[in-house]
Order: C-alpha cells, then sequence, then structure tokens
C-alpha cells in the first residue's frame, strides 16, 4: 500500500509575528492582538505575551490582568490575508493537494512533489526556510503518514520547529500521549475519558470499539482508529465553502428589540462575503447568545435564495419573530450567516424534482 506523505504546516502566533514582522518596535515585545473593551477577546498572543499565560480567545479584559505590560494591536484583517496568500503561493511551489484550515494553518499532500525532493521532510524544511526567507514569518511543520499524525507533530516542537513522525515509529510515538493531545478532544471529551480510566492513547487502545461507539456514537468509531494511528481522510484541495457569516457582541446585553441595527450591518458584511463564492447560498442563519451564553439559531431556506443584501437583511430580522424567550430577555451577541451553498447545475437538478 502506497503510504501518504502529509505535511501539516503551522504559522507561529500568526497575526502577532505580522505585526511584529511590520512594525519593529513591537519585537521581543509582549503584543496582543485585540481590541480593547470589555466584550473583545484576544485573536492572537505574541510567544512575549504566552509566557504570562495569555491565549487566543481568552477575554481582553482577562489578558491585560495576566499581562499589564502586554501591547493591544487592533486586528488587520487586510494584512493578515495577504501573508497567508503568500505563504500558500509557496505552498503551491511544492504541490497542489493543499487544504487550508485557517489563515494561518493547512494540510499538504507531498506523496509526490513537483520539485523533486527524495522526502516529505526535506519538502517541509524547504517550505519553512522559504517562509522565512521571503516573508520574514516562522512556521512550524509536522511530517506523518496521515492529517491526524501531521497536526500533532506540528506542534510538537512550536514554535519555528519540525517534527517528524515515521510510518514504523506510530505505535511507539502515540501509546504515551496523553488522550488530551488528539485534536477533537477538548476539556469535556478527556474528562468524560479519565471517568472511564482511559488517561494515554495507550489506555484508549484497550477499550474495545462497541464499548466506545456506545458512549461517544460516531466520534467513538473516530476515536478507536486514531487510537492506532488510523486517519484515512485524504487532503482535499479547494474544500467547498460550507457557510459565511458575520457577528459581534454588544457593548452591553441588549433586548431583541434592539438588534435590528446589529442585524442589518450584519447582514451587509455577510452578503459581501458571500458574493465571492462562485456558489449560492440557499439557506440564511440568526444566531443568538443570550446574556447567559446560551447560543442559539434560527434559518430558513426560502424557495428562492436571497438575491441581494436588502432580501437577506429582511429574513434574518423575520427570523426574531421565531425567537421566543419573553420581552425581557438580553443578548450579548447576534450573528448573521448563510449556509447551504450550491451551484447553478444543482440548483437546476432540484428544480425538476
Amino acid at each position: 500500500m502506497n503510504v501518504r506523505k502529509i505535511v501539516h504546516v503551522d504559522m507561529d502566533a500568526f497575526y502577532a509575528s505580522v505585526e511584529q514582522r511590520d512594525d519593529p518596535n513591537l519585537r521581543g515585545k509582549p503584543v496582543v492582538v485585540a481590541w480593547r473593551g470589555k466584550r473583545s477577546v484576544v485573536c492572537a498572543a505574541s510567544y512575549e505575551a504566552r509566557r504570562f499565560g495569555v491565549r487566543s480567545a481568552m477575554a481582553a479584559t482577562h489578558a491585560e490582568r495576566l499581562c499589564p505590560d502586554a501591547i493591544f494591536v487592533p486586528p488587520d484583517f487586510t494584512r493578515y490575508k495577504a501573508a497567508s496568500q503568500a505563504a500558500r503561493e509557496i505552498f503551491l511551489r511544492h504541490t497542489d493537494l493543499i487544504e487550508p484550515l485557517s489563515l494561518d494553518e493547512a494540510y499538504l499532500d507531498v506523496t509526490e512533489n513537483k520539485t523533486g525532493l527524495a522526502t516529505a521532510t526535506r519538502v517541509a524544511s524547504a517550505i519553512r526556510k522559504q517562509i522565512f526567507e521571503e516573508l520574514n514569518l516562522t512556521a512550524s511543520a509536522g511530517v506523518a503518514p496521515n492529517k491526524f499524525l501531521a497536526k500533532i507533530a506540528s506542534d510538537w516542537r512550536k514554535p519555528n520547529g519540525l517534527f517528524v513522525i515515521q510510518p514504523a515509529d506510530v505505535e511507539t510515538f502515540l501509546i504515551p500521549l496523553p488522550v488530551g493531545r488528539i485534536p477533537g478532544v477538548g476539556k469535556v471529551m478527556e474528562s468524560k475519558l479519565g471517568e472511564l480510566g482511559v488517561h494515554t492513547v495507550g489506555d484508549l487502545r484497550e477499550r474495545e470499539l462497541g464499548v466506545l461507539q456506545a458512549i461517544f456514537g460516531r466520534y467513538g468509531t473516530r476515536l478507536h482508529g486514531l487510537a492506532r494511528g488510523v486517519d484515512e481522510n485524504p487532503v482535499r484541495p479547494n474544500r467547498p465553502t460550507q457557510s459565511v457569516s458575520a457577528e459581534d457582541t454588544f457593548e452591553r446585553d441588549v433586548l431583541l428589540a434592539e438588534t435590528e441595527p446589529m442585524i442589518r450591518r450584519l447582514a451587509e458584511k455577510a452578503w459581501a462575503a458571500a458574493c465571492k463564492e462562485p456558489r449560492t447560498a440557499r439557506t440564511v442563519v440568526l444566531k443568538l447568545k443570550t446574556k447567559e451564553f446560551t447560543i442559539l439559531t434560527r434559518s430558513l431556506t426560502p424557495e428562492m435564495p436571497p438575491s441581494s443584501a436588502e432580501e437577506l437583511t429582511k429574513i434574518a430580522l423575520s427570523l426574531c419573530e421565531r425567537v421566543n424567550l419573553g420581552r425581557y430577555q438580553r443578548f450579548r451577541l447576534v450573528g448573521v450567516g448563510l449556509s447551504n451553498f450550491r451551484d447553478a447545475a444543482e440548483d437546476d437538478q432540484s428544480m425538476l424534482f
């Protein structure tokens, strides 16, 4: 059987690193990419800030308490996207099989590469070298026989590191790993596994498939495979967009009746993003988060997809009527999205039945 050669490239502290690259005054200092304010969250933190415990998705106010000397920089996604595209152009020199996960990370299948390099390790080394020399940024990379292992490997020697898991070493590498290192196993899942006496991947390997399926459903099947280093998912280049959305958190909790201006603004943003897609979205989604942090969504798939920002706004506002939590319920976040993307041929086929 032909063994795949997968590289997972993960840019180091990407947004913060771009800021430090572009402003010499920020280099070597604790940089936090975030808007200031009670409702803001951290988009990225430099490694200097991470030493104080600052992490992505943390409340900006908490980050400020942890690192009082942190320099807060508002995010500039235009520059981050430009840097991401430049990195992608480097990837394309080596392979066309690229699956971006976000602006700062991607899977590459280099089982066959364009540059004639003998091993996947050499390809990963060349990519990291080109990123550093041409973009003045650093990236960590993991090399392995599949996506699951490559992702773990890329985190092994961060920042600015390269780690390789050879096919013959998979079992030896996996068995002592804490189950929390498995992508997708969060704190809740880790706690549930702990209750079963499962703390390492080796422990997980001892659990029968049927037991894992009974407790975790379909994900139990995946856990059983991952514990053995099995991941057949291929690198999927040009993966079609599943949804686009825009959301924002209010400065203060508001009543549903007060969300209209924000919904109108977010609908405009979501429509602008959807217009960049070659396919048409069929479903409109309204997302709300209550002051108690409960998330609820309402969606509608009209007979004809919205054809303008105005139509999208009208549908999104109408979905508010299906929120029945009482007139005094307050909300901290609202979002508007479009999903269920289809191309013209699919729409034509659906009209036949």
